[in-house]
């Protein structure tokens, strides 16, 4: 009964997996339960085992991965990259760019790199790897973050279609379809490429940069379409924010005239359009801002005010320029005489311009005794107007066309004025000269009855005598009052008496 209570006792495992010397041995207890364990001992056994564990699992690497590596060895034909295998793998240097990232140069020792497992393992136990495709795939990685922390990129038309433009975003080819191109029209966008004016501006846009943001992304069809229109509406509402806070007033920025409208102008300073009210365009009268500016010109605009609420920028040009009021006071003095625009006409006046920025009243006292200025004035005749009171001050300028008129009445025939205010001899010389040919010459009145009293007189004298010397005479002849003249005349008439008479004979 022993033996056989023993046998089962040998042949029965162990109720107490912990009981017995091995478990004890293992777990660095002795027999009487105490603990002997080391805790370096412990941890160095761990270490082991993790190495164990590691070098016994093989690293999983097919065809198509890309993955990381460090590089061990640089040989003018082939560089060794440690990748994690037993064996290092292999990049011929002959795919790598001349120049630029990721050249010959530019590599060296214990970089890191990305690269494409073009053959997981060759007859010579080594993986042929690429860095050309691996730089595509990090694009492609890089595209993706892009998209979607929604960054704006900017990318080289590299060739175009009927469709839209093909641009290259760092080796990788995308789309911009024609509905996503900022500077085409609706109708040329509805056309699209078949159009010959779109295809031209589509082409023209080729080998140009433009600042794109990337809106569908599919890494498997090699899938990236990209707007520009998207682009610019962000960029300039970021650059709009930026704007409002940098801009400040009373400060001179530059900028271009982006639209006009009957009330103003819209200047962009770069992200952010500002109005420049009609009356901010000139210190002159400006009807409409067509007459002053043009869409595309460069200004320099003054900040009025900035309203970050209404994300509104209010801008001036005329204030970025020097008030011509200022200095009217050395450019002109009372009594002068200038020319000057008529601007307005007013029921008690007129307004005249006499230069960008200064004008003048012309009071209806001061016009042309007579002159109803609506009947016989208009905007834009020119006038010589004298300057009767200038008030800076006030910007009020006192103009009379009727002193100016009186005064060139009663300047003496002979002082000729030129436009700067002084008298040239030269002209009054000529002048001169003019008058007395002008009394020299016969009146056609006078002429005409000197000539029919003549005729007769001749015909009573010399009727039925056919003399030499007036049959050579013209009708204009016959009328001549020069001295000439009359003695040829009476040299003739002097012949006529004293030749005898034929009858005689």
């Amino acid at each position: 009964m022993q033996a056989k209570k023993h046998g089962d006792l040998s042949t029965m495992p162990a109720a107490n997996l912990t009981s017995g010397r091995v478990q004890t041995m293992f777990e660095g207890k002795d027999q009487e339960g105490r603990n002997h364990t080391n805790p370096d001992e412990v941890e160095d056994f761990n270490e082991m085992a993790a190495l164990l564990e590691s070098s016994t699992t093989p690293i999983n690497i097919k065809r198509g991965d890309v993955v990381d590596g460090v590089i061990v060895r640089i040989d003018q034909d082939e560089i060794l990259v440690d990748i994690g295998l037993k064996s290092e793998g292999v990049l011929s240097t002959k795919e790598l760019p001349a120049t630029g990232d990721w050249s010959f140069d530019q590599l060296h020792l214990n970089d890191k790199v990305l690269v494409y497992v073009i053959q997981p393992e060759t007859p010579d136990g080594h993986a042929l790897l690429s860095l050309k495709r691996a730089n595509a795939e990090r694009q492609w990685r890089i595209a993706e973050e892009q998209y979607k922390s929604g960054e704006l990129l900017k990318a080289k038309v590299i060739d175009y279609n009927k469709g839209g433009l093909i641009v290259d975003v760092a080796g990788i080819r995308g789309f911009v379809p024609i509905s996503q191109i900022l500077n085409l029209k609706r109708e040329e966008v509805a056309a699209g490429g078949d159009n010959q004016e779109t295809a031209a501006k589509l082409q023209s846009m080729k080998d140009k940069e433009f600042q794109l943001k990337i809106i569908e992304i599919n890494r498997a069809r090699n899938r990236l379409i990209l707007s520009e229109r998207l682009a610019v509406q962000e960029w300039r509402q970021r650059r709009r924010e930026e704007l409002l806070d940098e801009l400040k007033p009373n400060e001179v920025r530059r900028g271009v005239v982006s639209n006009l409208a009957n009330f103003g102008a819209f200047v962009d300073l770069g992200g952010a359009d500002g109005l420049v009210h009609i009356s901010q365009l000139a210190w002159s009268r400006v009807n409409h801002p067509s007459e002053v500016l043009k869409v595309g010109q460069e200004v320099e605009v003054q900040v009025l005010s900035v309203d970050k609420d209404k994300k509104k920028i209010a801008l001036s040009i005329k204030r970025a320029e020097v008030d011509p009021w200022t200095t009217v006071e050395h450019r002109y003095t009372p009594g002068q005489v200038v020319a000057g625009v008529v601007t307005k006409i007013a029921p008690f006046g007129a307004f005249a311009r006499i230069e960008d920025g200064i004008e003048g009243l012309i009071h209806q006292s001061e016009l042309t005794p007579g002159m109803d200025p609506k009947a016989n004035l208009h905007e834009g005749q020119q006038l010589q107007l004298r300057i009767l009171r200038i008030d800076a001050e006030r910007r009020r300028l006192g103009l009379s066309l009727r002193q100016a008129d009186e005064m060139d009445a009663e300047k003496p025939p002979t002082e000729v004025a030129t436009s700067e205010g002084e008298y040239a001899p030269e002209k009054v010389a000529s002048e001169k000269v003019m008058i007395s040919l002008e009394d020299a010459a016969p009146h056609p009145e006078v002429t005409l009855a000197e000539r029919e009293s003549r005729r007769e007189r001749r015909e009573r004298q010399d009727r039925g005598n056919d003399n030499p010397l007036f049959n050579n005479l013209t009708a204009s002849d016959e009328g001549e009052t020069t001295a000439m003249a009359e003695a040829f005349r009476a040299a003739a008439r002097q012949r006529s008496k004293d030749e005898p008479d034929g009858s005689d004979n």
